[in-house]
């Protein structure tokens, strides 16, 4: 982000303000408790990444240990309990 020359506010990418603006419009629903954090991450984060610039998808094609972003696997909470 750069700052703005008749002011001291940084500028913001277009895409960046409209998804706040639609997070804002919205988030009511979203602590409802039926959004999860796979549709929060589709549709705000990756896109807000992207908005900055950021590889999310890696459409460079780069080799995994230059890429942007590595996404992770699910993690597996909780134990096996086995009464003799």
């Amino acid at each position: 982000m750069k700052r703005e020359e008749n002011n001291d506010r940084l500028s913001c990418p277009p895409e960046v303000l409209r998804l706040v603006e639609n997070f804002s419009r919205h988030v009511e629903a979203y602590k409802a408790g039926q959004y999860n954090e796979t549709q929060l991450r589709r549709e705000y984060v990756d896109p807000l990444f992207e908005a900055l610039g950021w590889d999310i998808a890696n459409r460079a094609g780069i080799a995994e240990a230059y890429k942007d972003v590595i996404h992770e696997d699910a993690i597996k909470i909780g134990f096996i309990c086995q009464v003799h």
